[in-house]
């Protein structure tokens, strides 16, 4: 049986249950679209499906998307090329409710390398955050590209056990209006649970 655990009197608030007010308190009007009509670089889709542990959708759930341009800077002040940036018609954040049928949609650009840790190069992504009823913290995950050289050598998958790499692998769909679309289903438990960094 459940149960609230009251707040105390004094010090931090623990974590309580995410309800289900995303599609009022979070999203904004234009949030899935992080491009501006002079943004450089391969303008993308990327779409998904949120569902639960028996391929249920999840209508109420937000996704959260963040990104590196198509050069591999990050728009954000901790990244130390700030100076560098050229491409100012993207801002490489957006949110997303989660429609009837539990799917997401973003419009973006196919992100470049970013630095990893030392010397290493991370392939391209983009970070992925999803919030839902019941979940404590949001989970946090990402979308690589099929096509991309620089999976093998990424440090981030390397941590990922083999069978379940596919997990953050997007699929190539059709294109729409010659704009590659790109697939990332995301699913809570079961045996083909979306892998969900501890972060």
């Amino acid at each position: 049986m459940s149960h609230i655990q009251k707040a105390p009197t004094h010090g931090l608030t623990p974590w309580q249950t995410v309800g289900p007010f995303f599609h009022y308190a979070l999203p904004w009007e234009g949030g899935n679209t992080l491009v501006g009509s002079n943004v450089s670089g391969e303008k993308i889709v990327l779409i998904g499906q949120v569902v639960d542990s028996d391929g249920a959708p999840i209508p109420d759930a937000m996704v959260e998307i963040w990104q590196a341009d198509a050069g591999g800077y990050y728009h954000h002040p901790d990244d130390p090329r700030q100076a560098e940036i050229k491409d100012r018609d993207f801002i490489g954040f957006g949110r997303c409710p989660t429609d009837e049928e539990g799917f997401y949609r973003f419009e973006t650009v196919r992100p470049g390398p970013v630095p990893g840790l030392g010397n290493s190069v991370q392939a391209p992504h983009i970070a992925i955050g999803l919030f839902g009823r019941g979940l404590l913290r949001r989970l946090v995950t990402r979308a690589y590209f099929p096509d991309s050289p620089l999976n093998e050598a990424d440090p981030v998958l390397g941590l990922i056990a083999p069978e379940r790499v596919t997990t953050v692998i997007a699929s190539a769909e059709a294109p729409v209006d010659g704009i590659p679309v790109f697939r990332l289903d995301l699913r809570f438990q079961g045996d083909r649970e979306t892998v969900f960094f501890d972060v």
